[in-house]
């Protein structure tokens, strides 16, 4: 499915700035796609790499280029319990040791092997499992845990310890982490003592501290989505790659 964004800036700007600016490619990428007739403008393709486009004017990557950006490798992992997203130490697993054909959910044009850079796009800790991104796409990490990124992440947490109504009000708005107030949180009770927490940052085992600040033990935490990708039926332990619908939304 080609790419198409109408373009909504007050001021004229160059496509391949724009490009880079909305995550899409690289500036050297967009113009590669421009100089293969890749890329046009109210249906005009774009000949010129210093094109301008105006406002209310709508951009469209062709199929080709979807496929082209999508050349290097991202995959998703269900992360079991006992693994560590990267940077193992003795004795530990790396997320990445999992990517066997054996473990392959569906089907994989490639495999990745040891010389692969796929690298953990928002880490689970060792402790948690779920949904985990692997990437060698800088684009894809950027549009997930880039500065400007504002992409929403999805946990299943059963915890231990009585759930308050005022528990619930402090981890939703009022918690302070290492002297940072944090954003809003999204928490409900899904049912018993199994939560939904909805976060649109990461830190650094941030639900643990969070339900620790007001006497709640974590016990279980399952990531389910990532923007919109979700975990849906992959089974714990397999992976499966990216499809290249699944990346233009994660960086759309």
């Amino acid at each position: 499915m080609a790419w198409t964004r109408t373009y909504d800036e007050p001021e004229p700007q160059r496509v391949n700035r724009w490009l880079g600016q909305s995550g899409v490619c690289s500036r050297r990428e967009a113009e590669a796609l421009i100089a293969q007739g890749l890329v046009s403008i109210d249906g005009e393709v774009v000949a010129d790499a210093g094109r301008k486009i105006l406002p209310g004017q709508t951009l469209t990557l062709a199929d080709a280029a979807q496929a082209s950006l999508g050349g290097a490798m991202t995959v998703m992992i269900h992360k079991p319990v006992g693994v560590v997203s990267s940077q193992p130490e003795h004795g530990q697993v790396p997320a990445v040791r999992l990517l066997t054909r054996e473990a392959l959910w569906g089907d994989s044009a490639a495999i990745p092997d040891l010389d692969s850079r796929l690298a953990p796009v928002g880490r689970l800790d060792m402790d948690s499992r779920g949904l985990l991104i692997l990437s060698e796409d800088g684009v894809v990490a950027k549009a997930v845990i880039g500065p400007a990124s504002e992409l929403d992440k999805e946990y299943l947490v059963t915890v231990v310890g009585a759930i308050t109504a005022r528990k619930l009000a402090l981890l939703r708005h009022g918690l302070v982490l290492d002297d940072r107030q944090l954003k809003p949180a999204k928490v409900q009770v899904v049912e018993g003592q199994t939560l939904r927490f909805v976060l649109t940052e990461g830190r650094n085992r941030q639900i643990r501290r969070m339900c620790e600040a007001v006497d709640l033990f974590v016990s279980d935490l399952l990531r389910i989505r990532v923007g919109p990708l979700t975990l849906d039926d992959l089974p714990e332990g397999h992976w499966r790659p990216l499809t290249a619908d699944e990346r233009a939304a994660l960086i759309g």
